[in-house]
């Protein structure tokens, strides 16, 4: 059976990194958390025998407190560097991108390349402009030991997911732009011989169909390539995945245009009853524009509330 990029950075952490840092540095062991986060289908769960073929193999991450990584980061990295390269039958092929997926980093320099701060958002305006894909990353994979704490405590904070109002903020962003490309625009489209704008307005609204299955579920979504492989792990809303499979698998053709607006308006139906499940809106009015500003209404920061209803930083 194939060990998974997880499995095996986690088996070669146990037989070497393990000794590496309490026979090289035992007086820093206790400040070292370990495991896999950040780029890579592994760190996602999703690798196969595909991703084997570029920045797949070997390795694992550690993470240092600022002072202690300035005082024996440097030392800690060359003796990284000289653990075995081949490890389980795999070597780890880095491509020039997927260079310092792995090896030993300062805790919030880490956090500051994929969420722009060194620590947990402390503002409303701050988790506003974290895209979702960006928390995807930097809150996948595992930690295997984290003995002080720190490295955990920001991730801790980052899997709570986005606090109410931007959620509802994100929420109707999603709402508005399905509303618009999907239910408004795409058959407008289709019926003046658009064809290049209405494929624009379908792929505009499976995105946002996406996002607003992830955010109805308090779940991160990850970027492009693996949106759709997640939503097999979502709770909620599972049946909208196999509807928005049929809408990008039929051309946007004049025989098609009937089937594809009845697919687009199944999607949304699905999102409003979630809508109405989770209290967020009333009313059963399936055309979800027309909930936005309830949804507004409901957020309590005014500064996010004055917001234009499609804002988001994505």
């Amino acid at each position: 059976m194939r060990m998974t990029g997880l499995e095996l950075s986690k088996a070669y952490y146990e037989a070497f990194g393990s000794s590496m840092i309490h026979n090289q540095f035992p007086e820093y062991e206790k400040y070292a958390a370990v495991g896999l986060v950040g780029e890579g289908s592994e760190c996602l769960g999703f690798d196969d025998g595909l991703s084997e073929d570029h920045d797949f193999g070997p390795g694992f991450c550690i993470w240092l407190p600022e002072e202690i990584y300035r005082a024996m980061g440097s030392q800690m990295q060359q003796a990284y560097e000289r653990l075995p390269k081949t490890f389980e039958g795999k070597t780890r092929m880095e491509t020039l991108e997927g260079q310092g997926r792995v090896g030993v980093f300062n805790i919030s320099d880490f956090y500051k390349k994929y969420i722009g701060c060194t620590s947990s958002p402390r503002t409303n305006v701050q988790w506003m402009m974290l895209p979702e894909t960006s928390l995807a990353t930097v809150t996948s994979g595992k930690v295997f030991t984290d003995p002080l704490g720190e490295f955990s405590a920001i991730r801790n904070d980052l899997l709570k997911f986005y606090p109410k109002d931007i959620f509802l903020k994100k929420l109707v962003a999603r709402m508005a732009v399905m509303s618009q490309s999907g239910q408004y625009n795409y058959e407008r489209c289709m019926k003046r011989g658009e064809f290049a704008a209405a494929y624009l307005a379908c792929g505009e609204f499976v995105k946002a169909a996406v996002s607003a299955v992830y955010l109805l579920n308090r779940k991160y979504m990850p970027f492009y390539k693996w949106m759709f492989r997640g939503m097999d792990h979502l709770f909620y809303l599972k049946e909208v995945k196999g509807l928005l499979e049929q809408l990008v698998l039929l051309t946007d053709s004049a025989e098609n245009t009937s089937r594809k607006v009845e697919l687009i308006e199944a999607v949304c139906i699905g999102i409003r009853r979630e809508l109405n499940r989770q209290e967020i809106v009333q009313g059963t009015d399936n055309f979800l524009q027309n909930h936005c500003y309830e949804v507004m209404k409901a957020i309590a920061d005014e500064q996010i509330r004055q917001l234009p209803i499609i804002y988001d930083c994505k």
